[in-house]
């Protein structure tokens, strides 16, 4: 079995001076970083946990993983299939519930594909693929819910 190693660099930007005396005393806002890649992505915590509303968070971290592993591997299926895809966009959502302990998970994650492609005669077979993508998608597969889809085909 064929494994990948990946490494990432989390770096907290937000302390204001006193660390983390208290709930209140720091921001939560930090850089990811990836040796070779052109940039950095600007995180903090979501604004419910005291984030700064304009960076990500993990939990847009996470949908967006779900969201493009999904899309990578629905291109690669549909150019298997003689599938010519010209436009996707999916507007995803996820839903995280807070626990008693101040816990969480995320219990529902749906993808919204719009997806163009050029051969009408293509749109069943080209919605079938999303769930063969679900299958096959490295993110899904690290999941313990169900991940459902809502696709939109046209040409």
């Amino acid at each position: 079995m064929k494994k990948h190693n990946y490494e990432i660099k989390v770096e907290w930007t937000g302390n204001e001076g006193n660390g983390t005396r208290n709930y209140k005393s720091y921001n939560r806002n930090h850089k990811i970083k990836a040796i070779g890649k052109y940039d950095i992505i600007n995180g903090s915590a979501d604004p419910s946990f005291l984030g700064d509303k304009s960076k990500y968070n993990p939990e847009d971290l996470f949908l967006s993983s779900l969201s493009a592993c999904h899309m990578l591997w629905y291109l690669h299926l549909c150019s298997v299939h003689k599938i010519v895809v010209t436009e996707y966009m999916d507007d995803a959502t996820g839903i995280m519930q807070e626990t008693e302990s101040g816990s969480g998970n995320f219990t529902d994650v749906t993808l919204n594909p719009k997806v163009k492609i050029t051969d009408s005669n293509m749109i069943d077979k080209a919605n079938q693929l999303h769930e063969e993508a679900n299958k096959m998608c490295f993110i899904a597969n690290s999941c313990n819910f169900k991940i459902r889809h809502n696709p939109s085909t046209t040409t």
